[in-house]
């Protein structure tokens, strides 16, 4: 039994109904988490998108959009980026130089939560989380998954 933390990336994958990755979720159930750097991401992403919107209709469905996101906060355990977190976080940098750039900083967050919590990120990401040492990352929106 394995703890799966789906990356942002999965999570928006989710939100828009992707049949495997959705499959793959409802399979998993309860062995599927997300961290609280995705749902900084995600909210942020909708504040942006709602307060740029034009038309009173484009606000209506992106509000309907983060109901959605809401909705699925309240139905997945969120992990949180606790003391300990923050210390694998410090000490993945100091040991990683290369993982130090600013673009990188929500992504390693996300790979601390993971290594703490001895899950696999799920992400299509795979450019950067395999940068992390002993991190076991996993696409799921493929036809095959892909394990590495």
């Amino acid at each position: 039994m394995s703890l799966w933390l789906l990356d942002t990336d999965h999570v928006s994958l989710l939100l828009e109904r992707h049949p495997q990755v959705s499959r793959r979720v409802a399979q998993m159930g309860s062995e599927v988490a997300i961290s609280i750097v995705t749902v900084q991401e995600l909210f942020n992403g909708w504040v942006v998108r709602i307060n740029g919107a034009q038309k009173v209709e484009d606000v209506v469905r992106l509000y309907g959009k983060l109901s959605r996101t809401v909705t699925l906060f309240g139905r997945v355990r969120v992990l949180d980026f606790d003391h300990k977190a923050g210390e694998t976080f410090q000490r993945l940098l100091i040991e990683n130089p290369t993982l130090s750039k600013q673009r990188l900083q929500k992504d390693m967050r996300i790979a601390a939560i993971a290594l703490v919590n001895g899950a696999v990120v799920v992400t299509r990401n795979h450019r950067d989380f395999s940068q992390v040492p002993a991190l076991k990352i996993e696409d799921w929106s493929q036809q095959d998954v892909q394990f590495t």
